[in-house]
């Protein structure tokens, strides 16, 4: 991780270049993390809903590509680790003071249950689908009975899982410019963000389409409001979280935080969907692709700015 060299009660800029910093497998991690969280969050609320029928890109298409996120990233975050051969030890014991606990059980208990949910509507992609063996077929029919009970389940963890995203991050104290508690719900809303996104390109009529994409633009602007909280936060608080805002406000992630992230990831998109809203002709995979854009440099520089904030001792 990145060590930063702190003069005069102030984060000094001139940052060793040679230090090691957290590299690309743990932001990925978060973003796939989030867009499953996010699919699966609406997959579960239109089943509840009973709107299994009137939405099926949401319920039936899109989650047949989060299994292969899960376990993506979890492949990244498995890079990660120094010690790879003891991740087990995570699954011995349950400490509920501790996010990475939380975390490690919630994706224990999701990654199967997503897999079960993409294999109940996988006719969806390959109508002729048959499973091969009896059992199998008296499984799917079994399980089916209890799909809204599958989905209240999903849903709990899901929003568990986008929060935690974030809070892995807040738990790390030492760092001010993840200490916030803002950042479980800002985490929330951007794989929420993402998902809605996602299942865009999944949706098989106008109508499905045009309620995500209504969504998706309410979603953005909860995350411009938990953003400029942030910073409201931070600027009135202690000099070296006022520093931390400052790497936003100025400093060397100005550029790349409000261009990426603010401009294309958050607000052309949004105004691409009203255009969209009122039948102007934008091609869909535009929006969606500066939002899933926006998305993961939001985590890459959340993660890398992070790591140059420090409180003083």
């Amino acid at each position: 991780m990145r060590e930063e060299i702190i003069t005069s009660g102030r984060l000094n800029p001139h940052i060793d270049p040679h230090l090691e910093i957290w590299h690309w497998q743990i932001p990925l991690y978060l973003f796939l993390g989030g867009l499953a969280a996010g699919i699966l969050f609406f997959a579960a609320l239109y089943t509840i809903m009973g709107k299994e029928d009137k939405y099926p890109g949401a319920v039936r298409r899109a989650p047949i590509i989060v299994p292969f996120l899960l376990v993506l990233g979890l492949f990244a975050l498995f890079l990660d680790l120094k010690h790879k051969l003891f991740f087990w030890q995570l699954y011995t014991i349950i400490k509920f003071e501790s996010p990475m606990s939380w975390g490690a059980w919630t994706l224990m208990a999701i990654t199967p249950l997503s897999m079960v949910w993409a294999a109940l509507h996988i006719r969806e992609f390959f109508p002729k689908w048959d499973w091969k063996y009896d059992i199998l077929k008296d499984i799917e029919k079994e399980v089916q009975k209890y799909k809204v009970h599958i989905a209240w389940v999903m849903i709990v963890l899901a929003v568990i899982l986008g929060i935690y995203t974030g809070i892995l991050l807040s738990a790390f104290n030492a760092r001010p410019l993840w200490n916030t508690s803002i950042l479980g719900p800002l985490f929330l809303a951007s794989g929420l963000s993402a998902g809605a996104a996602a299942i865009i390109l999944f949706a098989k009529s106008e109508k499905e389409r045009r309620l995500f994409t209504k969504i998706d633009i309410l979603l953005i602007v909860i995350e411009l409001f938990l953003i400029t909280h942030l910073f409201m936060g931070f600027m009135a608080s202690t000099s070296v979280q006022i520093d931390a805002a400052n790497l936003f406000l100025g400093g060397q992630y100005t550029a790349p935080f409000w261009i990426f992230v603010v401009i294309l990831g958050l607000i052309v998109p949004a105004g691409l969907k009203i255009m969209e809203l009122r039948h102007m002709k934008i091609p869909v995979i535009i929006p969606v692709v500066l939002v899933l854009f926006g998305g993961i440099m939001f985590r890459f520089i959340i993660v890398y700015a992070g790591q140059m904030s420090r409180w003083l001792y």
